[in-house]
């Protein structure tokens, strides 16, 4: 099982808030996807943003957040939008 801080993007603070969630692997977190990790987050925490689901997209992808592909930062954000 691989520790969440092993991929990128996911620092010591995400890893809590996932765990806080039961997501505690980099395999959950892949196994779940971006999109159902940002909604347990949300339902938790309300400060949850568009960013950490650009981060957790990019973790599961490995790649910086910010070099997602324009469509799937538009897709993502849609899903985000959902919760305001």
């Amino acid at each position: 099982m691989t520790e969440l801080t092993s991929l990128r993007n996911i620092g010591k603070e995400l890893e809590k808030k996932l765990k806080a969630v039961d997501i505690s692997t980099a395999e959950e977190l892949k196994s779940i996807g971006s999109k159902e990790a940002f909604v347990r987050l949300k339902l938790r925490d309300q400060y949850i943003c568009l960013v950490h689901l650009y981060a957790l997209e990019g973790a599961i992808s490995d790649i910086d957040f910010n070099q997602l592909a324009e469509e799937t930062k538009q897709d993502l954000k849609k899903h985000s939008d959902s919760f305001k």
